[in-house]
């Protein structure tokens, strides 16, 4: 099996999380600057199978768009056009940054560590990977 890739898209850092082969645990990738997310991506595919993309989807409460949408859909484009062959799927990310900071509280980290944005990026992408993949085992 190949692997199912997430990413929490942002306008300076893109949070990026990553299943193993056999599509069971959800561990953190990286975290890139949103320029270099593509160029990123094409050195990953090199190395790894991916199956698929996960692309977190932020909503407002009212289930609204955010602010972001426009340039995650513009992203979105990119990678489509980019690898045409991997479908990309939308997993709503609310509360997923909250989700990420109380996770690394309860973790034990120091406050400083936790208060490292790469890190939240990523721990956000694993959180939206995990729900994607709880998501597909309801269906």
């Amino acid at each position: 099996m190949a692997r199912i890739l997430a990413i929490d898209y942002g306008t300076k850092r893109v949070g990026l999380a990553v299943t193993d082969p056999n599509q069971l645990i959800a561990t953190a990738l990286d975290t890139v600057h949103s320029k270099e997310v593509i160029t990123y991506l094409k050195s990953y595919l090199v190395k790894e199978q991916v199956e698929s993309f996960v692309v977190g989807e932020p909503r407002q409460m009212d289930n609204s768009q955010s602010e972001i949408t426009p340039m995650i859909e513009r992203f979105i484009l990119q990678l489509k056009k980019e690898f045409p062959s991997i479908p990309v799927y939308r997993m709503d990310e609310r509360f997923t940054s909250k989700m990420a900071s109380q996770a690394l509280l309860m973790s034990g980290l120091k406050k400083k560590a936790r208060q490292d944005k790469a890190l939240i990026d990523r721990t956000s992408a694993v959180i939206i990977l995990q729900s994607y993949m709880e998501s597909r085992s309801h269906q």
